[in-house]
């Protein structure tokens, strides 16, 4: 799934091109990909696209009138579409602009691969900060201070893999840089965050910052939103490779759906975590 630097790098290429242009319509493709009534998205036809922006993994299509929330879940991309074909592969919703000086603006087409039909699209008006979904995000990963981050780790206590996921407790992160924050901070993965101490905050909120800044200069380079595998990483989908900090072998713990990334010598003292979800995990 995009995550925060993905998603900040394609919000800033798609504003370049596409603040100012004027909508034409919204076109739903697919009925699931509308996940509110009121207001219509077409309240914004006719008017000007203010800004694209970003909020955590949401991207932010702002017209005056009306704020498409978008977000793309694990399959979904946000297209400039020149073609605007009839039918598009994947297709889930298209928007149309009028011709700006006398020339034809493409579309923006939202895709999405796969079977599972998530990705969507929720139009609100007035302040989408404060609305479904937008309201239930905890701060953005790069805003959080280290003092917030200690008050929170000890208020909720949790494996910290899992907090850098949760999107009510930091916003923007996922199983990429869950992997790639936990290994650049020298964390196990299952440490629990009440346990961290002053050090071990602050050895986190860096490694978010290093990791999620680097990610993003990849992404500027960028003509277009990379894939996962494209993606820069050091243990996330290099299991079974050698760590390049200590040439240990980069070890997992798999569940359903995601795996846990890590090094056992720099993150856990050398001992390798028993690969199943019912083991009692080092801390």
């Amino acid at each position: 799934m995009p995550e925060l630097p993905e998603l900040e790098a394609h919000a800033e290429r798609l504003d370049r091109q596409f603040a100012g242009a004027v909508l034409d319509q919204f076109v739903p493709l697919r009925f699931t990909v509308l996940k509110t009534a009121r207001p219509a998205p077409n309240d914004a036809a006719g008017t000007p696209l203010r800004s694209v922006t970003r909020r955590g993994k949401y991207l932010l299509v702002r017209f005056d009138a009306v704020t498409l929330v978008i977000h793309l879940m694990q399959g979904g991309r946000l297209l400039v579409d020149t073609k605007q074909s009839a039918k598009p592969r994947n297709g889930q919703a298209r928007l149309t602009f009028r011709p700006r000086d006398g020339h034809p603006v493409p579309a923006l087409l939202l895709t999405e691969a796969g079977t599972e039909r998530r990705a969507g699209v929720w139009c609100v008006s007035g302040d989408p900060l404060e609305q479904v979904p937008l309201e239930r995000l905890g701060p953005d990963a790069l805003d959080v201070s280290a003092e917030d981050l200690a008050t929170d780790f000890a208020t909720h206590n949790m494996r910290i893999h899992g907090y850098l996921r949760d999107q009510a407790r930091i916003a923007g992160l996922g199983r990429l840089l869950a992997n790639e924050v936990c290994h650049r901070a020298r964390v196990s993965p299952f440490a629990m965050t009440a346990a961290m101490g002053h050090e071990g905050v602050e050895r986190v909120r860096l490694a978010i910052h290093e990791c999620v800044d680097e990610a993003l200069a990849v992404e500027r380079t960028r003509d277009d939103m990379s894939s996962s595998a494209d993606r820069p990483a050091v243990v996330h989908g290099r299991v079974g490779h050698a760590c390049p900090d200590c040439g240990d072998t980069i070890r997992s713990v798999s569940y359903s759906s995601y795996t846990v990334a890590y090094c056992p010598t720099c993150q856990t003292d050398g001992r390798v975590l028993a690969d199943n979800t019912t083991s009692r995990f080092l801390r």
